[in-house]
């Protein structure tokens, strides 16, 4: 016939065990048959889980799938924690208090940036050996500069590899630990010259979710290094950071994926607005971590970003040389950058495995401002602007959050 119809098959990956109940793609149109299609998984561990609710954006799995070793250790490894808001980094602007910078912006520390001198004098304030950050040293490093844009750029293509490729399910397989499957949808379309056939892969909200994170933090420790930060960055402070960042986003990747701590699978739901589907007559939606957990990782990074860019625009102004930055929020909180990475990172872990990594991930990192990065910025602020320093933490009296602590 020379009139064309398209037919969509589904292609589900289950289990070819008796009694599997059929399951009907949440869509309709009259002008298009639709058809299930039984296959075996062949790079999905978990065969038992529930397809995913398309209109919902959501994954399922069956409870039977949950092991016993299925949990995954989500504590960041202390000896590689670097992240570029840490003290103990030597990258990101958290590594350093938002007055690090003396008399300065934080300009790019790549080529091209101008160099400036790397005194020691005390008009510079001294550094604490321990610190990775290269206080006072305003040079750039092209190689160290050039290897933390590398690694900080493979990690999302990385993280897809684990969410939307089969890295993840094969990871967790081999450790016996159950994952939630991912599902190809075949669409054949038919016309008189013949039978095409293309496969899309679903990848579902929270997973998607998720990957945008890894990016958005991958471009965020970019832009701070490039635009924000004029300090040196070595090459093997570059590959700490980066390393680290890198196991606690896969680690986060792999709480998302498994099936017994997926923030994925947890209720509540929250209904997200203005997502309505005619076709299938409802809405998508979040569970409650995953959603709370995208709203701090928003504002935590917003937080981190803007304060940084205040900083430098106050360091810019040559009438500021040699002050302290009161700008904004740095008028709430001494150390309000590493407050800000603190909750994107909290909220991160939630969006991957809910409350409980989320709440390790949070004391861990304020275990380590307390008790490294602000004890260190502390001592070169001292050094560095002595009474000044004194009468700023008096008048502010807060350290990482406005009103807590």
């Amino acid at each position: 016939s020379s009139q064309s119809f398209s037919r969509l098959l589904i292609e589900v990956n289950l289990d070819p065990r008796p009694n599997q109940t059929a399951y009907t793609p949440p869509f309709h149109n009259t002008n298009v048959k639709q058809t299930l299609i039984y296959s075996q998984a062949t790079t999905m561990s978990s065969a038992e889980a529930f397809p995913p609710s398309m209109g919902r954006g959501s994954e399922h799995a069956n409870d039977t799938n949950k092991t016993a070793n299925g949990k995954i250790d989500s504590k960041p490894n202390d000896k590689h924690h670097a992240e570029p808001n840490s003290k103990h980094a030597a990258s990101e602007s958290h590594g350093k208090s938002h007055t690090s910078e003396p008399n300065s912006s934080s300009k790019s520390s790549t080529s091209g940036s101008k160099t400036a001198p790397s005194s020691s004098s005390s008009s510079l304030g001294s550094r604490n050996p321990q610190d990775l950050i290269q206080r006072g040293v305003y040079k750039s490093n092209l190689l160290g500069t050039a290897t933390f844009i590398g690694l900080r750029a493979l990690d999302p293509l990385l993280q897809y590899k684990l969410l939307a490729g089969d890295w993840g399910t094969r990871l967790l397989s081999k450790l016996n630990i159950s994952s939630i499957p991912l599902y190809d949808y075949v669409l054949e379309t038919t016309t008189a010259e013949g039978t095409k056939a293309s496969i899309i892969r679903h990848l579902p909200l929270p997973r998607l979710l998720l990957l945008l994170m890894s990016a958005g933090s991958s471009l965020k420790q970019i832009y701070w290094l490039l635009s924000l930060s004029r300090e040196e960055l070595t090459p093997a402070a570059a590959v700490e950071v980066s390393l680290f960042n890198t196991v606690v986003n896969t680690m986060g990747s792999l709480l998302l994926l498994s099936t017994s701590t997926s923030a994925a699978l947890s209720t509540p739901r929250i209904t997200i607005p203005f997502t309505f589907d005619s076709a299938t007559g409802t809405y998508m939606s979040l569970p409650l971590p995953i959603a709370l957990g995208t709203v701090m990782y928003v504002t935590g990074m917003a937080i981190e970003t803007l304060t940084e860019r205040t900083r430098k625009k106050f360091k810019d102004d040559e009438a500021n040389e040699g002050k302290i930055c009161r700008e904004g929020l740095w008028n709430k909180a001494r150390h309000i950058n590493y407050g800000g990475y603190t909750l994107w990172r909290a909220g991160y872990a939630m969006a991957a495995g809910g409350w409980i990594p989320a709440l390790g991930v949070a004391a861990f990192h304020i275990w380590h401002f307390v008790s490294r990065s602000t004890v260190y910025m502390s001592e070169y602020m001292q050094s560095r602007y002595g009474e000044q320093w004194e009468r700023y933490k008096k008048e502010v009296p807060y350290s990482l959050f406005p009103g807590l602590y």
